[in-house]
């Protein structure tokens, strides 16, 4: 009897240590940015093209909106087609002032605008949506950085999709050097192992996590918590994916 003791202390044992270990990895030493009540903080988001990043802006808006924040979204994407009626209409969904110019074609006079017009009407947080692009491009990061240095961010939202799993560190990497990335949003997690490759990869550029993208309505994003998110993971007793996406994260650390 003694020894089946000792064996569930054991499982006990290493299942803390994992718990511990992957919380470790996906805690940011660094810590995301304080919105301040009663001044205007602005927010830039800022991802590739396809990460959900306009829906993003909307369920960031929504979230503290519920809070009681007075928030603003402005719609600085003037590179896709169709992006200033997706915002105006999100933002339309859930009560939420928008600006955004449809005939306009330059970004930084917009957000400058934009930002200019709710910082006057006292707004807290005012949320700036920048153009997304296919890849990395020196047009995006150059319009990007070009933006943020009119604008001024008090901090910038990288939102990602995590289901590109381990790909995640070089393009998180890339927008951290380029602009001020305060925060990191990843979108589409699907509780496989990807998903923890792609959080895995973000926390090696110790950019904190702030949200996740849980789903296709503005309120399917929630606060990340790396001890809950990482039990959750165990819970899915998918302990052979859990382990491989363990030695995946070690490998990258190392």
């Amino acid at each position: 009897m003694g020894g089946d003791m000792g064996g569930a202390n054991l499982r006990k044992l290493i299942t803390k240590t994992v718990v511990d270990e992957l919380t470790d990895m996906l805690s940011s030493k660094n810590k995301a940015f304080e919105y301040q009540r009663g001044k205007s903080n602005v927010v830039m988001f800022v991802g590739l093209q396809g990460a959900g990043k306009t829906t993003t802006c909307t369920k960031f808006a929504y979230h503290y909106m519920k809070k009681g924040w007075r928030v603003g979204l402005v719609c600085a994407d003037t590179f896709r087609a169709g992006a200033f009626e997706q915002l105006k209409m999100n933002a339309a969904k859930i009560k939420c002032p928008f600006f955004g110019h449809k005939k306009e074609t330059d970004p930084v006079k917009i957000a400058e605008e934009g930002v200019a017009f709710f910082r006057q009407q006292k707004y807290e947080i005012i949320i700036v949506d920048t153009s997304g692009r296919h890849k990395q491009e020196t047009a995006l990061f150059d319009e990007m950085q070009q933006v943020q240095a009119t604008i001024k961010p008090d901090t910038g939202v990288f939102v990602m999709d995590g289901s590109i799993g381990q790909a995640c560190f070089a393009q998180a990497k890339a927008f951290k050097e380029a602009v001020t990335v305060g925060s990191v949003i990843i979108t589409k997690l699907d509780g496989h192992a990807k998903g923890g490759g792609s959080l895995s990869a973000v926390a090696a550029t110790e950019s904190p996590i702030v949200f996740l993208g849980t789903g296709e309505h503005f309120e399917d994003m929630e606060s990340f918590e790396p001890s809950s998110f990482v039990k959750r993971l165990l819970g899915l007793g998918d302990m052979a994916g859990l382990m491989k996406t363990v030695t995946d994260a070690m490998s990258e650390k190392q």
